[in-house]
């Protein structure tokens, strides 16, 4: 089965809205077996939707059309998809009393804008937004279908979930894939694809499909069976072969962040987190915390910029960031240690380093770190280098800070 993906909007086109949309889609129609065969993003114009639609209802077999829904002029997906499928606008009571309980709900006064949103093609199955005032749209031609759903991302996305892809499964019968995503942290992916490189070949022997997906700091390795969950003992056999084999880069599975792997660690130990932050300016504090439940394990972060709040936050002597300089092995050891005390956790992540562009020299590059940890048992300290990229060095140091503590605690050697 052939799927298309549509998106529209102007404010996509030019970069004023990232499309996550599409990516989102992606994911979650391979879930079900579903191949997208092509997406493009178009204008709010009438002729680029007819144009695009006609041609994809001739490629594929199933499309989605994000976006155009709203309720203001410039919206006109509606009104264009009901034309190309030669039926008309009706009054649909149903989604009015829905649309006007979502206003009296909010206390907002109901517009001749919003009563439009109940206007809906007659010969369409109409799909209930409950998150929203435009429902989505089913239509068929020829075999073929096609689905109009709201451009906000949580809007559309608990309308496929809901509304579109039990529809999907029933109307084309079709047979979802079954994959995992093992998340790994502090390897390149030439490095690693050189250590497993057997293990490779062992997969494609077995059918199976591997996929790398590198991005800052982090690497996902998704495998893939076509066969569906049947084959999920053989894909997760094959993943718990990597997790033992590389503990000190594999932390987690399917999308899960190293912060909330170290999280549950620390939760699991009953261990407390502290951090001290110079060149990461609260970020790691930040990613901690992003998830419900850190309140459970973190204790609080001090962020010591500059070397006078190294030296009155976390009791830095002056002595040491004078003779070896704010970026040093020294200095970020203090750092964790003055962290450890003043925060009374049991462990403190502390890291200060150049981020650049500025601020680099002969002997200290930009891109050098220093990340200390102090534990029960000591204090340990890494060297890293990564490179002349700003944003790329933080979210680097964040990172390689959380698996380094993730190591620390299951006490494992690189």
């Amino acid at each position: 089965m052939k799927a298309g993906i549509i998106s529209i909007g102007d404010e996509l086109l030019i970069g004023q809205t990232v499309n996550t949309n599409t990516a989102w889609l992606g994911q979650e129609l391979g879930k079900f077996g579903i191949s997208v065969f092509k997406s493009t993003t178009i204008r709010d114009v009438k002729e680029d939707i007819l144009q695009t639609v006609d041609a994809y209802l001739n490629e594929t077999d199933f499309i989605i059309v994000t976006g155009g829904l709203g309720p203001t002029n410039d919206d006109i997906t509606k009104e264009t998809l009901t034309e190309y499928f030669g039926t008309s606008l009706v009054l649909n009571q149903q989604v009015l009393d829905r649309v006007t309980d979502f206003f009296q709900k909010r206390g907002k006064e109901m517009l001749d804008s919003n009563i439009q949103q109940a206007m809906l093609p007659k010969d369409a199955l109409i799909l209930d937004n409950n998150h929203g005032t435009a429902s989505g749209m089913w239509f068929e031609k020829n075999g073929k279908v096609l689905v109009s759903l709201p451009g906000v991302p949580y809007e559309m996305e608990a309308l496929i979930q809901e509304e579109v892809l039990p529809r999907i499964k029933a109307t084309f019968g079709v047979r979802g894939n079954y994959y995992q995503t093992l998340m790994l942290q502090g390897i390149g992916e030439s490095f690693l694809a050189e250590k497993i490189e057997d293990w490779e070949k062992r997969i494609y022997r077995d059918g199976l499909h591997l996929a790398y997906l590198p991005s800052t700091g982090l690497i996902k390795l998704r495998l893939t069976s076509e066969k569906g969950t049947k084959e999920a003992g053989l894909v997760n056999t094959y993943f718990d072969e990597l997790r033992n084999g590389f503990p000190q880069y594999a932390y987690g599975m399917n999308e899960e962040t190293i912060f909330e792997a170290v999280g549950e660690l620390l939760k699991s130990k009953n261990a407390t987190l502290g951090t001290v932050e110079s060149c990461t300016g609260g970020g790691i504090a930040s990613s901690f915390i992003a998830k419900s439940g850190s309140s459970a394990f973190f204790q609080g972060g001090l962020i010591t910029y500059s070397n006078v709040l190294k030296n009155k936050l976390a009791h830095v002597s002056i002595s040491t960031l004078e003779k070896y300089g704010a970026v040093s092995e020294e200095v970020a050891k203090e750092m964790a240690i003055g962290g450890k005390e003043v925060l009374s956790a049991d462990y403190v992540i502390a890291v200060t380093g150049i981020a650049g562009p500025e601020g680099g020299s002969e002997e200290k590059p930009v891109g050098t770190v220093w990340i200390a940890i102090a534990t029960p048992d000591g204090v340990f300290a890494e060297h890293f280098l990564f490179g002349e990229h700003r944003g790329r060095n933080i979210e680097k140091t964040e990172l390689y800070a959380a698996n380094f503590l993730r190591k620390k605690i299951l006490e494992i050697e690189d």
